[in-house]
């Protein structure tokens, strides 16, 4: 019914920059807030980044001066500008969404995307 579709992962030397995107669809009545996570091998998912449905923010402290979450709510997308890249930040990195489906939804819904993996090489 909703669908998370990420984009903009892929290779990129120290200091570089990447900008992934994250584009719902399918049946959303609001989506609330919105976030990456990344994932080191072997270890559980950590929170990079979100934002609420008023642009409110949060970053990890690992991330923050050098990466920014946006979204475009006409577009249901959320964008993560991912700046002075080091090795460390390897990971693969989702996206995740609280949502309401209909008027009538008492809870939010969560959905995660299907990850993008993110290298930074020396």
């Amino acid at each position: 019914q909703v669908q998370l579709v990420e984009s903009g992962g892929g290779l990129v030397q120290f200091g570089g920059s990447l900008r992934l995107s994250c584009a719902a669809s399918g049946s959303i009545f609001r989506l609330n807030v919105m976030g990456w996570y990344r994932q080191f091998p072997g270890k559980q998912r950590e929170l990079v980044a979100s934002i609420g449905s008023s642009g409110s923010t949060n970053y990890a402290g690992s991330v923050k001066g050098r990466f920014t979450i946006s979204r475009d709510n006409a577009k249901n997308t959320t964008y993560l500008q991912m700046n002075s890249l080091r090795p460390e930040d390897t990971a693969v990195y989702y996206c995740k969404t609280l949502l309401r489906r209909t008027p009538w939804d008492s809870n939010d819904f969560q959905y995660w995307g299907q990850g993008t993996q993110v290298t930074v090489s020396p």
